[in-house]
């Protein structure tokens, strides 16, 4: 017998020979040039203006001779420090694990299996499989392809997509291993597959690759700042400056009043102290961290953490049909050839022994010729599954012929066309697509046309996906015609396909209408199936369609102004997409889209929030988007939306907080001094008031569950600034509210008790007023009571830790004595648990008044 031409299946490498290979040669991986460990964090903690502060009062204090509040103020610059690097570190870990969970991946052969791993264990030898989509995770030869191109610009800088040959698709297995380079195209990590399938073997990773050398870092483009961040960044920037101006001012005044200048800078550096807010960095790099991790146990992998925030602002979802709506479960439910209808009995699911009718033979052929050989697309693989069913043994079923030529689906004709050459060397000419582009291939009259559309519609009005199939008369020989259109087709009929609704939609539509945001569905299927759809995913009764044909005679200002009432667009090209997108943008509206694919790319880059299906989605729609749904699960969107509410709703009460907070802690620092009395709070005050509200700003507010009417409310403006009118004027109210009974309660003392003891029972009184803040901050819509009933550990481990604090501060001696204190009785400390409970009940009075506070939100 002749030997066997098909090259033998190559298992690729073992698991113990990768695994030793991985340890040799290290992972596949080009170390960053940023560093991101303790050490960077420790260098960053040190640069933070509060820390030096405490450093320069702490040189002061022991330049005066002053030892031990020179050292208690080491003390605490070393638990700030320890504070401050815990809280960093819980962020990277955070940021670290999310990382970790959305890494590229590849698609290998081990012990002759295909598995799919993380791509920086990847060794030189493995085996790659490569798809549409795909980016290449490693330099490799091309082994076999079938109609492979390849974008390259990440190198060359070119354009355009470059053709890579090799060896046919194999028929069978796997090629075998190549022994040396020659006569093989070169594939180079950080590539991308636009079109077609391939083979390939490792032969360089990491550094030693081509971008490796070239030292170019994929993903290190630097992150736009997100709203919420810029205007953090210039609310610090201002408050920074007035803190420097006023401390100054303070000095100044004190030297000259008081005559003791080194008194005055101390003074200064607690005022500076005071004012500065250096939690705000804190909240914004905490909040979206720990917010993405819990996301991500729900099934949503944040790419970009800020994403969340503009979660909490978008207005419109652009959603595709299959596989997000529907559960991307194909199955061929219907067919019709030479006007002959066959129905639901065809069901392989409920009659897989109902034989088929000669006359449909042909139909199911050439729908498989005209589909690749290796189906991802969930269609044609119904079509795969469909010819082995009835077709195997026959000479209809060829789904391994080699792909000759292919003509792709496009905006103007919208089939794909594919000439293939069968084992026997037989050439065939094969097309499917939508109705009306087959129908135009195939030259027919406008009554055949009518009827064919009449029957399209018929069915694709019971929510199936209806494709037209046709067979065309190859060319004798190459070269080939540069357009389908020039080829001869013979009409051969109509499939249709059922993908169901997913069970859970129409429960997640109804939560987004509750929620104020608009779904949109954006498909390229069929009109009458995306209406039959639409109706069944609860968009309701008669949703408003727009097609890609109508869209393209509109111009933008027409276009905006449909907008507000389609809730359907069908047989949309992907660029069609993007002008959709963009053109909601320009309406005001936030967009969040969903894709999956290569053509979804741009469109999920131009939306403020692209959402990838993980399950189904490409590379290249994972790296473009913000968030992956792992399991392509609609309702995970759902718990995303309401986790980007709650991290911004949390967020800003911890920024009302720390506004709040600084006021009464400013106000003590500055107005002893000018009236005339002693000071009240020196820097090692405010350093032990930092141990409180750090981690009120940083754990408790964080761990606050979402309040229920937030997802019963409309989206917040995309422009809402930091802090409304209304929230400044609670905040500066409640703030000064804290500093009248602080200071009048030390008024009082002040005539009762020594210095030492008064300033103990203010310190005392501002500490409980500070736990009061807490509780009444919580909730913006709840009473303090009511929130009692919600729970939230951190809530009362940070209360723990802040009244412990204040017990040792005011009756363990040696702080004591640092903190220039003297115990108080139990009938004053009494007392300043009754104004504590006082600064409780007057703020909720203050917060039951704030909405009249203010008429409008400020921008």
């Amino acid at each position: 017998m002749p030997p066997d031409p098909r090259p033998t299946p190559n298992p690729g490498l073992s698991q113990a020979e990768a695994a030793l290979r991985l340890r040799q040669h290290g992972p596949n991986a080009i170390a960053s040039s940023t560093q991101s460990g303790w050490t960077a964090r420790l260098r960053h903690a040190l640069s933070e203006p509060m820390l030096v502060l405490l450093l320069v009062a702490s040189a002061l204090y022991l330049w005066l001779g002053n030892l031990p509040e020179g050292l208690a103020l080491l003390a605490f610059v070393l638990a700030t420090l320890a504070l401050t690097l815990a809280q960093e570190g819980r962020t990277a870990r955070a940021i670290e694990a999310l990382h970790e969970l959305s890494s590229p991946r590849a698609c290998v052969i081990r012990d002759g299996k295909e598995q799919r791993i993380a791509a920086q264990e990847l060794v030189v030898g493995d085996l790659l499989q490569l798809s549409e989509g795909d980016r290449v995770p490693a330099d490799a030869w091309l082994l076999a392809t079938q109609g492979l191109r390849v974008d390259e610009s990440l190198l060359t800088g070119e354009a355009l997509a470059v053709d890579k040959q090799a060896a046919p698709w194999p028929a069978a297995g796997v090629p075998s291993q190549v022994a040396g380079s020659k006569g093989l195209s070169q594939l180079f990590a950080g590539t991308l597959v636009v079109q077609g399938q391939g083979h390939a073997q490792v032969n360089a990773t990491g550094a030693t690759s081509e971008i490796g050398r070239l030292g170019t870092l994929l993903g290190k483009a630097p992150v736009e700042p997100s709203p919420l961040q810029q205007q953090t960044t210039h609310l610090v920037g201002q408050l920074a400056m007035l803190a420097l101006v006023l401390s100054l001012l303070l000095v100044v005044v004190y030297g000259l009043l008081r005559g003791d200048w080194l008194q005055a800078l101390l003074a200064g550096i607690a005022l500076a102290m005071a004012l500065l807010p250096q939690e705000y960095p804190v909240v914004m790099a905490v909040y979206p961290a720990l917010g993405a991790r819990r996301l991500a146990r729900q099934g949503v992998l944040t790419r970009r953490i800020h994403a969340l925030e503009t979660l909490g602002a978008t207005t419109v979802l652009c959603c595709d049909k299959t596989g997000t709506l529907t559960e991307n479960r194909m199955t061929v439910v219907s067919m019709v050839a030479g006007g002959v209808l066959l129905d639901a009995a065809l069901d392989l699911r409920t009659t897989p022994d109902t034989p088929l009718p000669e006359a449909f033979h042909s139909l199911v052929e050439y729908a498989i010729l005209a589909s690749v050989p290796e189906a991802f697309d969930p269609m044609e693989q119904a079509f795969h599954q469909l010819g082995e069913r009835y077709l195997a043994g026959t000479e209809h079923l060829q789904p391994q012929a080699a792909v000759l030529k292919r003509y792709e689906l496009s905006s103007s004709l919208r089939a794909l066309t594919q000439v293939r050459q069968g084992t026997n060397g037989a050439i065939s000419l094969a097309t499917k697509g939508a109705p009306e582009a087959v129908g135009q291939l195939c030259r027919l009259d406008a009554p055949t046309l009518a009827r064919i559309k009449a029957r399209a519609d018929t069915l694709a009005a019971q929510g199936l996906r209806v494709l037209a199939v046709a067979r065309g008369t190859p060319p004798p020989a190459p070269p080939w015609p540069a357009e389908a259109t020039e080829l001869h087709f013979e009409f051969l009929g109509l499939l249709a396909l059922a993908d169901p609704v997913r069970p859970e939609v129409a429960a997640a539509m109804s939560d987004f209408e509750r929620a104020g945001i608009r779904v949109v569905m954006i498909t390229g299927d069929y009109p009458a199936t995306a209406l039959a759809v639409a109706r069944q995913a609860g968009f309701g009764a008669t949703p408003a369609l727009l097609t890609g044909a109508e869209l393209e005679q509109l111009d933008e200002p027409a276009l905006r102004a449909r907008l507000a009432e389609v809730r359907v667009y069908a047989r949309i090209a992907p660029a069609q997409k993007l002008r959709i997108i963009e053109a909601l943008k320009a309406s005001g509206a936030v967009v969040a889209m969903t894709g999956d694919g290569v053509n979804d790319a741009p469109a999920l880059r131009a939306a403020q929030v692209g959402i990838a299906m993980g399950g189904r989605g490409t590379d290249v729609a994972r790296e473009s988007a913000a968030l992956v749904l792992v399991k392509d699960d609609f309702t995970a969107i759902v718990q995303a939306m309401r986790m980007g509410r709650r991290v911004d709703a949390n967020l800003r009460k911890a920024m009302a907080y720390i506004l709040t907070v600084h006021v009464p802690i400013a106000g003590m620092a500055l107005l002893p001094v000018l009236v005339g009395w002693p000071v009240l709070l020196h820097p090692m005050h405010i350093a032990l008031l930092e141990m409180v509200i750090d981690p009120a700003s940083a754990l408790v507010f964080e761990n606050e569950p979402m309040e229920s009417e937030l997802m019963h409310q409309p989206p917040r403006p995309a422009d809402t600034s930091l802090f409304d009118r209304s929230t400044l004027s609670l905040g500066l109210l409640q703030g000064l509210g804290l500093l009248a009974v602080v200071l009048g309660g030390y008024a009082v003392a002040s005539t009762h008790l020594p210095e030492a003891a008064a300033r103990a029972f203010a310190f005392a009184t501002l500490v409980l007023a500070n736990v009061a803040l807490i509780f009444s901050k919580r909730s913006n819509t709840q009473s303090l009571w009511a929130s009692l009933r919600t729970r939230n550990r951190s809530l009362w481990l940070v209360v723990a830790l802040t009244l412990a604090l204040l017990l040792l501060a005011l009756y363990l001696p040696a702080l004591r004595g640092v903190l220039r204190f003297e115990p108080l009785s139990a009938g004053a400390l009494a007392t300043a648990a009754a104004l504590g409970l006082l600064c409780a009940l007057g703020l909720e009075g203050l917060k039951a008044l704030s909405p009249k506070l203010a008429q409008k939100p400020s921008a």
